[in-house]
């Protein structure tokens, strides 16, 4: 989720969940499945910055710059020779929604930067769609196994909408984290605010400690 859609200009803005009463399933971490202040969709709403590109895989390219020792360009065509694979995973909306048992399936994001080989002292990632926005990660987090590059949902290519043909899947941070359409991941030394970052959002975005904004 790039952050807002027509009816959406800042945060504060939920409506309302299918089920306001999720259940409260258990996760390997022992947190609860539902984060407090969420409610699950059986939908998955549309909410960006900016207007929907349109663009297919065999069209896209993708950099990996920044604090590298093998800056990265892929096309479509290479992109599809990468491993992929399969996750199901639940994506947590900083608006207040929840929807679970995504399936997504692309390439995880850490076979990319391990082979572009993050130069020493490198720390963050800033994922950005070269339209203007972008969302900051540790390193870590870019490199944790369930981060993922998603070109299908559900079993059928991303559509533009929901950030086709390739966007970021990160479970455990909020979706704003998640960039749509991305093009480029830029490993940094030092973090740098993203689009919403630098609007007033929480620097990590955890849904389990709801760190929706700062203070």
């Amino acid at each position: 989720m790039n952050a807002a859609d027509d009816g959406f200009r800042a945060f504060g803005h939920t409506g309302a969940p299918e089920h306001p009463l999720a259940p409260e399933h258990a996760r390997v971490d022992g947190r609860p499945r539902i984060p407090p202040g969420q409610g699950v969709t059986r939908g998955f709403p549309v909410l960006h910055v900016g207007s929907v590109p349109t663009c297919d895989l065999a069209d896209w390219t993708l950099s990996v710059t920044g604090a590298v020792e093998h800056p990265l360009r892929l096309d479509g065509e290479a992109f599809r020779r990468e491993v992929w694979r399969e996750q199901r995973s639940d994506f947590h909306c900083v608006t207040g929604w929840s929807r679970l048992d995504c399936r997504w399936r692309g390439v995880p994001l850490s076979d990319l930067i391990r082979k572009a080989a993050p130069a020493r002292g490198a720390a963050w990632v800033l994922l950005l769609d070269g339209r203007g926005y972008g969302a900051d990660v540790p390193l870590e987090v870019a490199l944790d196994k369930d981060t993922l590059l998603a070109v299908e949902l559900d079993g059928v290519p991303l559509e533009p909408r929901h950030g086709g043909p390739c966007r970021v899947v990160i479970p455990d941070l909020y979706g704003w984290k998640s960039t749509k359409w991305l093009r480029e991941v830029r490993i940094l030394e030092r973090p740098a605010s993203g689009y919403w970052e630098a609007r007033g959002y929480h620097p990590r975005g955890d849904p389990w400690l709801e760190e929706r904004v700062v203070g």
